[in-house]
């Protein structure tokens, strides 16, 4: 069952209301986007937005009513396109948008594109095959150790980058590296015993670093982010969800530095609580910051 990280915090910084449009701009299996748009009836509209063909597949047989009314406009995109999508779409007025930049359990449960490393899959980690883009398993048999461990060090800020790249040199020398569970192996070898004991599993860093790159996930927020400024009505809101440090650095410092034009309404990060951290553990790492523009 799909639940929507932070939902009761998404509504209550948003604050739908009859009529009134917004943007989910990773919509993916719809939980916000439904609750949205039980606020916003009777003609209230969200676009939605995913770069994966396959998740709204499956996502328009549950939301096949308000497709009908018009209520909802599905998008198979990039984010860093919001500009192009919402002139194209001629969607407007927006009074709000919402980043939720996790990772969809479809992606990790049924994709089979290497994102987790509890399953033994290919090392992919493309959130769309449509585009030929670099996949892990290039970076991993391809890239210098000197491009691997940096981004192992910037985007996982994993401290053990130089031993898992070294490890990562040796073995291809002798076979490709093409699966999740090679990779978790050679990690394995690669950091102190005691770090398998710790709070997250030793893989997590090096695969967030890779997902990271594959899918230029920090540009793209980077590249969307003065664009809300453009799409939103004065009053309109904007609310995103983090899961890592580096999302949440971008996002209070693109706050900060646009006081002028937003005035932010989370002078700390929203986390979930005990009690939904316990029903959802994914949901642990999650991170809200709102803003209204000014």
């Amino acid at each position: 069952m799909h639940i929507p990280v932070l939902q009761k915090e998404v509504l209550q910084y948003l604050n739908p209301k009859p009529n009134e449009n917004f943007i989910d701009c990773t919509i993916g299996e719809g939980g916000h986007t439904l609750a949205i748009l039980e606020r916003t009836s009777p003609e209230g509209k969200v676009l939605g937005i995913d770069f994966n063909p396959e998740i709204l597949k499956c996502l328009k047989p549950e939301v096949k009513h308000l497709l009908s009314e018009k209520r909802l406009i599905l998008i198979c995109g990039n984010f860093a396109n919001l500009n192009r999508i919402v002139e194209k779409n001629n969607f407007k007025p927006v009074h709000g948008i919402l980043f939720d930049l996790g990772m969809s359990s479809w992606h990790l449960e049924k994709s089979g594109r290497g994102f987790s490393f509890l399953r033994n899959e290919p090392l992919d980690m493309r959130y769309s095959t449509k585009l030929k883009i670099l996949t892990a398993e290039e970076i991993i048999n391809k890239w210098s150790a000197k491009e691997i461990e940096q981004i192992f060090k910037e985007y996982g800020e994993e401290r053990f980058a130089g031993r898992i790249t070294k490890r990562i040199i040796e073995e291809r020398k002798i076979t490709p590296i093409r699966t999740t569970f090679q990779l978790v192996e050679i990690i394995r070898k690669a950091v102190p015993r005691g770090y398998e004991k710790g709070r997250i599993h030793p893989a997590t860093r090096t695969f967030q670093a890779l997902r990271i790159a594959v899918n230029q996930e920090l540009d793209n927020l980077k590249k969307v982010l003065p664009q809300v400024l453009e799409v939103l009505v004065p009053g309109g809101k904007i609310v995103i969800i983090s899961f890592h440090s580096l999302e949440d650095r971008i996002v209070k410092n693109f706050f900060r530095g646009n006081r002028s034009c937003f005035k932010t309404l989370t002078k700390k990060p929203i986390r979930p609580t005990e009690t939904e951290i316990k029903l959802n553990p994914r949901s642990r790492s999650a991170k809200l910051r709102a803003a209204i523009k000014i």
